[in-house]
């Protein structure tokens, strides 16, 4: 039989074996506070998840599509950090408008084809997704589903029609444009009609600090032909950069048993025209 462990030694085994099990329990917990602070600062200062919820920039982006918006890209602006953290219905963290207004911080101006997340500028509380067509100073016009800057056409070719129902919900082939913007910018258009009220309008002169945006599915998008108008500059929320999940509308992203059918695998991690 083997020698007793000194009383002292009894104790400090009987402590260290109990202390352990605490120790590992505070390091978890010590894990998860610096992971939910990591994700916390991308969160608000340099990467934000929108989802689109809406068929108005197909075919660029689908609904059930999933991306990230680079804060960086234009400067930070007093919608820059919107923060909510909603935990079985208590939003933990919720910040406003900053106040001030303008950008201040690291500000660049947006290109013309830019893919753009902004606040509504009739509530400022509604989100936004469209893409910058008319920059301050530009006039902007439709003529016969044409686009017009500066009274110049839009070079627009006519490609190969679209038919996905799974995708876009839409059960008739839709006639499809190549856009290029005098920058060079290039991307696909829908046409849904000849005859849509976005088809033909009447000039629009984007004022100093303000932005033009038009959805690329040009028959079924609200954007600034409508209700929505010139968007100011301080209303920017950031680029749309990176497809980072994606999955068809008739199904949801926690239906894993669903996601060999249902996800769009060569979405992800898929850059935004």
């Amino acid at each position: 039989m083997g020698a007793d462990l000194p009383q002292a030694d009894k104790q400090k085994t009987g402590r260290d074996a109990h202390s352990k099990p605490q120790e590992s329990v505070w390091d978890t917990i010590k894990v998860v506070i610096q992971a939910l602070l990591i994700a916390f600062v991308i969160r608000t200062f340099l990467f934000q998840p929108f989802n689109i919820p809406s068929g108005s920039m197909i075919p660029t982006l689908l609904v059930g599509d999933y991306l990230f918006v680079s804060k960086l890209s234009y400067g930070y602006g007093p919608y820059s950090f919107n923060f909510g953290l909603n935990v079985f219905g208590v939003d933990l963290f919720k910040f406003g408008p900053m106040p001030f207004t303008g950008r201040h911080i690291f500000a660049a101006m947006p290109k013309r084809g830019d893919v753009v997340v902004f606040k509504l500028p009739t509530d400022n509380e509604t989100d936004y997704i469209k893409r910058v067509i008319g920059l301050p100073g530009d006039t902007i016009q439709m003529r016969d589903g044409t686009l017009y800057i500066n009274d110049k056409a839009v070079k627009r070719v006519r490609i190969a029609d679209s038919f996905d129902p799974a995708d876009t919900g839409v059960r008739f082939p839709v006639k499809q444009y190549r856009e290029t913007l005098p920058n060079g910018v290039s991307y696909v258009t829908w046409d849904l009609s000849d005859h849509s009220p976005g088809d033909n309008t009447g000039v629009f002169h984007v004022p100093p600090n303000h932005f033009f945006m038009m959805g690329d599915n040009r028959d079924n998008s609200t954007d600034s032909r409508f209700d929505v108008g010139y968007v100011p500059y301080e209303n920017l929320i950031g680029k749309a950069d990176i497809l980072f999940f994606s999955h068809r509308p008739d199904a949801q992203w926690w239906e894993v048993w669903r996601w060999p059918f249902v996800i769009r695998w060569g979405r992800i991690f898929k850059l935004i025209d």
